[in-house]
């Protein structure tokens, strides 16, 4: 009896170059974009440190994900990396709806982000343009693997496009950036490190997309070699250009003002430029368009996987035969992700956000913990990291979050 295509299972059609765009695309986005004036209104002069020290903090994790990666790679691989870690069936299956369901947020985040900018542009009410946005974003989603993550790498080279055009700018008035360059340090003033631990705290917001490199691990061609450099790739390129940009915005407009603007990317171009706001808002609408795109395709793989494990129900993890991805668990993303950015607000999914990221990165280094203390001899073909690393993950993601739910109360 011939085999049905539709559940013959996902390709391995993505090269390096296409998972660290994809990568870069869900981890580049709206948080740069919008979270520079928050991070200068509580960290001042010293925001970009902030974002190199969340960067340190989420690193041991990036070690620990490239580890699990390479050992299982497959498609919901939060959830089956708890599910070697604890056997436990309940956790596993709260660990990938947690994942699926931060993914959501985090996508409703940046639809409400994007139809601010978009507005720029359009004038119609924010409901209208928040519906057009995820609609089309969904249509995108629904297309090809290769077909959309190609389109979500084209996007997200424009968007690193827009930070290397205000590095360029930026490079064109040395005189300030060498003014402002002491100052980033912050010596022994404990204020000064207290800001810059609440800006780290929002700039955990702006790094959170790496870790969702492992779910598309089941479409990379050689996983146990493409994956650990991607993972890497991502969070370094990412924190680099973080850093950079954040510093040329902080020499260009002052902190305090920076803070108060809506747009402090386009702001801080402006000032040095002289140009329109529109220009860099026009590359802020793409920036945070990929990033609901990148989103959707993740969220529908981990449904796919939740689904042909038996964790969901099997409809879900059927692939339409025309693009062979998922297109029902595709759909299902769209509609929540839609509903989400109708009802609350951006604050409060942006918290809701970080901190439900920070809670799977706290069970997914005890996961490896677990995997690490049974085992005797490790496989000899993946990516092992020191037994340390995950410890140093599960220490670093607990202070976060507690730090973050000290800082609300």
């Amino acid at each position: 009896m011939p085999q049905d295509s539709a559940n013959d299972g996902l390709r391995r059609t993505l090269s390096l170059w296409q998972v660290v765009l994809y990568g870069l695309g869900v981890t580049i986005g709206a948080g740069i974009y919008v979270l520079v004036g928050l991070a200068a209104d509580r960290s001042g002069m010293h925001a970009p440190l902030a974002f190199v020290a969340a960067a340190v903090l989420l690193s041991f994790t990036a070690a620990s994900l490239a580890e699990l990666g390479t050992r299982m790679p497959v498609s919901a691989s939060e959830a089956a990396y708890v599910e070697a870690g604890f056997s436990r069936k309940w956790l596993t299956l709260c660990v990938g709806l947690i994942v699926v369901g931060t993914a959501m947020i985090s996508a409703a985040t940046v639809s409400v982000g994007a139809a601010g900018y978009v507005a720029v542009f359009i004038q119609a009410p924010a409901p209208v343009l928040i519906t057009l946005v995820v609609m089309g974003m969904g249509l995108i989603a629904s297309l090809t693997t290769v077909q959309s993550v190609t389109l979500a790498g084209l996007m997200t080279l424009v968007e690193i496009g827009g930070l290397l055009a205000i590095l360029t700018a930026g490079s064109l008035q040395p005189d300030a950036l060498l003014q402002a360059l002491p100052k980033i340090l912050p010596g022994f003033a404990m204020d000064a490190w207290t800001g810059i631990l609440g800006a780290s705290l929002l700039a955990v917001f702006a790094f959170i997309g790496f870790e969702h490199v492992v779910n598309i691990a089941e479409e990379i061609r050689t996983p146990k070699q493409v994956l650990p450099r991607a993972i890497f790739l991502t969070l370094g390129v990412t924190t680099l250009l973080y850093a950079a940009v954040v510093f040329v915005a902080i020499a260009a407009v002052p902190p305090a003002e920076l803070a108060l603007s809506g747009a402090p990317l386009a702001l801080a171009y402006e000032r040095l430029t002289g140009h329109a706001l529109g220009t860099m808002s026009a590359i802020a609408v793409i920036a945070t368009l990929n990033g609901i795109v990148v989103h959707m395709i993740m969220i529908s793989r981990v449904l796919y996987g939740l689904s042909r494990s038996g964790d969901l129900p099997g409809g879900l993890a059927r692939l339409d035969p025309r693009t062979q991805t998922p297109l029902r668990a595709t759909l299902l993303a769209v509609g929540a992700i839609l509903t989400l950015a109708l009802i609350f607000p951006i604050e409060q999914l942006a918290q809701f956000t970080a901190q439900g990221t920070l809670v799977i990165f706290v069970i997914l280094n005890a996961a490896l913990i677990q995997i690490k203390r049974r085992e005797v001899t490790p496989p000899g073909d993946i990516f092992l990291t020191p037994m340390w690393t995950p410890y140093a993950g599960l220490v670093a993601n607990i202070f976060l979050l507690v730090t973050s739910i000290i800082t609300r109360a």
